[in-house]
C-alpha cells in the first residue's frame, strides 16, 4: 500500500488534469475557473484581496485576470477610496460561462466519483478535514514560542 501522501498527491494530480482536459473545451483554465467562482461570491473585491483568497501571488493573478478581461468576463474599476487599488468585476458575458463550468464540474465529480457511496464520501471528506486540521496546527505550533524551544 502506497503512503496516504502519496495517494492525495496523484488522486489530485489526476483530478487537476481531467478537470483542465474538461476546462480547455470552453476555452477556461481551472485557475481562471476558481478566480471567477470566487469573484462571484465578492464581484468588486480589490485585486489584491482576491490575490490573498485565491492564495496566488499579486503579478499572477494579475495576468490572471489580464486574460480574463482579454475575454471580456471581467473588467478593473479603479477603488473609489484609493485611487491606486483595482476592484475586480464580473461582466455579464461571465455569467453562461459560470453556468457551464457548474455543469461541467457537476459532472466531472459525478464521473469522478463513480461508485463510491455517500457514507464513504464522507468519511473521506472528513478524514481530509482532519488531515488538514493536523497540518494546519503543525503550523501554529512552529509559530508559537515554546517554553521547550527556550530551554
Amino acid at each position: 500500500m502506497e503512503p496516504f501522501a502519496f495517494e492525495v498527491v496523484e488522486t489530485a494530480r489526476l483530478l487537476r488534469r481531467e478537470f483542465d482536459r474538461r476546462a480547455a473545451a470552453i476555452g477556461v483554465t481551472r485557475a481562471q475557473w476558481r478566480v471567477l467562482v470566487r469573484l462571484r461570491g465578492k464581484d468588486g473585491v480589490r485585486q489584491v484581496e482576491l490575490a490573498e483568497l485565491l492564495d496566488v501571488e499579486p503579478i499572477t493573478l494579475c495576468r490572471m485576470i489580464d486574460r480574463l478581461e482579454e475575454a471580456g468576463l471581467v473588467e478593473r474599476r479603479r477603488d473609489e477610496v484609493d485611487r491606486r487599488a483595482w476592484n475586480i468585476h464580473m461582466t455579464a458575458k461571465a455569467d453562461p460561462v459560470i453556468r457551464e463550468l457548474g455543469a461541467l464540474a457537476d459532472a466531472f465529480h459525478a464521473d469522478a466519483l463513480r461508485g463510491i457511496g455517500p457514507d464513504e464520501r464522507h468519511l473521506a471528506s472528513d478524514v481530509l478535514a482532519r488531515v488538514r486540521a493536523n497540518l494546519g496546527s503543525l503550523g501554529r505550533a512552529d509559530d508559537a514560542p515554546s517554553e521547550r524551544k527556550a530551554s
